[in-house]
């Protein structure tokens, strides 16, 4: 068993290595649960995990997939928000509510939380319906910032899996161009974004199996029969995204594998990016969003260096 005195210990080595660059206040951890070199965290376990009721669970627009819930922390307003997305492959099957306990520690760390639904494939999701819902809803926030006290100078988006892939496309969908279906004219400016073992490039995504199709099932095709929804969905093709990234992954990661995420790495440092890559030893795909793992201070830590911006 990891003890949760060696969790904290583990935080401060890596303020003092300046891994990164923020470790401001104290951080509440759950108990964590032991990891070994046999025994990682699986699709079954992950689907098992509490939902965690929020604050509000909000609707951004009439479709009952397209609502958030909004996690509010204790303190005086206004509060830094991280958007959060979900992954699972952009499917159905998958939802929000296994990230509950991931969305409430960082509330109860000062931190509100706006954890977004949206369509995915198999209810109404897919092109281009699950990128129109990703930013009707971070637009959203505009219309709540007021009532919920929330800062609006400082937003990150953050997501998991496919939802890593819709979080770097928020950040890029400002270089989208006027004829896309996707363009808006006023999308929410954010400041970071954190992309937990995130799909960021479709094209490759497509051609190395990733997800088993899903990839070409969201955008409608493979690349060479879409290949402009291949420019407009995939946030490698729409480099620079102008904003900090930090990219954590797995070494042990069979979903989304660091030989996958590494070429976009060095790609958004070569457009002008400033991006870092943290690569967990012994940690597969579902540690990162569990804050009873022993790597929840490097993701804590990153949530608040990309905040502190």
């Amino acid at each position: 068993m990891i003890k949760l005195s060696f969790l904290l210990h583990l935080a401060l080595v890596l303020c003092g290595m300046k891994f990164l660059q923020q470790c401001t206040a104290p951080i509440r951890l759950l108990d964590p649960t032991p990891m070994t070199q046999t025994a990682l965290l699986t699709a079954q376990d992950y689907v098992t995990w509490p939902a965690v009721a929020p604050t509000a669970r909000l609707p951004y627009g009439p479709n009952e997939q397209q609502f958030g819930d909004l996690y509010i922390p204790d303190g005086p307003p206004p509060h830094p928000v991280v958007i959060m997305l979900h992954g699972g492959c952009w499917q159905a099957q998958y939802d929000l509510a296994p990230l509950g306990e991931f969305n409430q520690t960082l509330q109860q760390n000062g931190i509100a939380v706006w954890s977004l639904e949206y369509r995915r494939l198999g209810n109404g999701g897919g092109w281009p319906n699950t990128f129109l819902d990703v930013a009707a809803g971070t637009d959203y926030l505009r219309e709540i910032a007021a009532e919920y006290g929330l800062d609006l100078d400082r937003v990150i988006v953050a997501g998991h899996s496919a939802g890593g892939h819709l979080a770097l496309w928020l950040a890029a969908r400002h270089r989208l161009t006027a004829s896309s279906t996707l363009y808006a004219t006023n999308p929410l400016p954010v400041q970071g974004v954190l992309s937990l073992a995130g799909v960021a490039d479709m094209t490759s995504a497509a051609r190395e199996n990733i997800c088993g199709g899903a990839p070409q099932a969201l955008l409608g095709g493979d690349p060479a029969a879409q290949p402009q929804r291949y420019v407009d969905g995939s946030p490698a093709a729409l480099l620079p995204l102008g904003v900090p990234q930090i990219l954590i992954n797995g070494d042990r990661d069979h979903a989304v594998p660091l030989p996958y995420v590494q070429p976009y790495a060095e790609l958004a440092r070569q457009s002008g990016d400033n991006v870092r890559l943290a690569v967990l030893e012994n940690s597969g795909h579902f540690e990162i969003v569990t804050p009873h793992s022993a790597v929840w201070p490097i993701v804590y830590s990153a949530v608040q260096e990309l905040l502190a911006r």
